[in-house]
């Protein structure tokens, strides 16, 4: 299997100091209306990385919730690998990577839990069988087979339905937000002489630079 000769040239556009937005949440927004208006799979799929106390590195694929001014907001199982890593260290980073647009986004900051009527506000915006599906899985817990899950499911699942009832927010989940302190907007160019712009938060305002490819 030869790997190094699969490439591609990158010719989708361009990023230029002066066509962004001095506003990296602002910046961010202008990119992800472009990614929803091309309806591509799994706009809201993002890597977050995060790591523990001694400094070991997770990564894995979560779903953004909602980005205002303030931070990009996840949801989760508090008692998962992710959740016990940001208790134990609250730095984390955000990977978003739009392949049809040649474009990916790198975030990184301080991951704290959101409000708690706001987690409870999210969980019960999902369908019932997802709210299910949550309070079923003790995630990043050893399953000793699948069938033991599935039973758990079915089981929760026909007692709300049998007796017509809503599950209430787990204690153990909801969401966290990351407050960026740095953002990465990366254009594909010709040559992989690709275009970096970041932003990095310094004395309460954003300093713009461009980076090599």
């Amino acid at each position: 299997m030869d790997l190094k000769s699969l490439r591609r040239e990158y010719k989708n556009g361009s990023l230029n100091e002066s066509d962004i937005d001095k506003n990296p949440f602002h910046q961010f927004k202008i990119w992800f209306s472009q990614v929803l208006e091309s309806q591509l799979l799994e706009p809201t799929a993002m890597v977050l990385a995060t790591s523990d106390k001694n400094s070991n590195p997770s990564a894995r694929v979560v779903l953004l919730k909602e980005f205002n001014e303030t931070g990009f907001i996840f949801c989760t199982n508090y008692l998962s690998r992710k959740g016990n890593e940001i208790a134990e260290n609250p730095r984390g980073a955000l990977l978003f990577y739009w392949a049809e647009l040649e474009r990916q986004i790198r975030i990184e900051g301080v991951i704290t839990k959101i409000d708690r009527r706001e987690s409870k506000k999210y969980f019960n915006a999902r369908p019932l069988e997802s709210r299910v599906g949550a309070i079923s899985s003790k995630q990043s817990s050893p399953l000793e087979s699948r069938s033991v899950l599935e039973s758990s499911y079915t089981e929760l699942l026909n007692k709300y339905n049998s007796e017509n009832s809503e599950p209430e927010t787990p204690e153990n989940w909801g969401g966290y937000i990351l407050l960026p302190d740095y953002f990465e907007f990366w254009q594909g160019r010709e040559s992989r002489l690709h275009d970096r712009i970041t932003y990095s938060l310094k004395d309460s305002s954003w300093h713009i630079q461009r980076l090599y490819p």
